[in-house]
């Protein structure tokens, strides 16, 4: 067998999953945010619990939660996981009427679980703006990244400024 690669081209530069079989299995943990921007209204009416469509926050962490587990289906070539936790929390910062949204992925495996926090960060995310839709379309969906990782032979990093 030649020397193992970590890519989603094989030999003949067709996309594949990965191979991880050969990999160790440690415990991998990923942090990840998006934030959402709104206007006064839609950020009082979200605080307020008065969006007709019902509680947005509560709804958002299970959309995000769910993203999470099915982000195989989502992203091609990513591979399905036995997610041992996911977690998906706002912090709420009235005086930029934003909304922070952070997910953690965790588990214990041979890949990481970073698309997973990405996903659950942004489909969070969306479903605050599908929510909210109907009140302010001009809701803006911003700077979704990875703040941390860790586990795997790459080991712990961090986002300057993250988690």
């Amino acid at each position: 067998m030649s020397q193992q690669r970590f890519t989603h081209l094989d030999d003949q530069g067709h996309a594949h999953m990965v191979d991880v079989t050969e990999k160790q299995i440690t415990q991998r943990v990923a942090v990840a945010e998006s934030w959402v921007a709104l206007n006064q209204e839609t950020f009082d009416l979200i605080t307020g619990g008065e969006i007709e469509k019902g509680d947005v926050l509560a709804t958002a962490r299970i959309a995000g939660i769910q993203a999470a587990k099915r982000c195989s289906e989502l992203i091609p070539l990513c591979h399905p996981l036995a997610l041992t936790k996911v977690k998906v929390e706002f912090e709420l910062y009235p005086e930029q009427k934003r909304i922070r949204v952070q997910a953690l992925c965790k588990l214990a495996g041979r890949t990481g679980v970073e698309m997973e926090a990405l996903t659950a960060a942004s489909v969070a995310a969306l479903t605050i703006y599908d929510m909210c839709k109907a009140v302010d379309k001009g809701i803006n969906i911003e700077n979704t990244r990875l703040l941390e990782k860790s586990g795997g032979k790459s080991g712990h990093w961090q986002a300057a400024g993250g988690a």
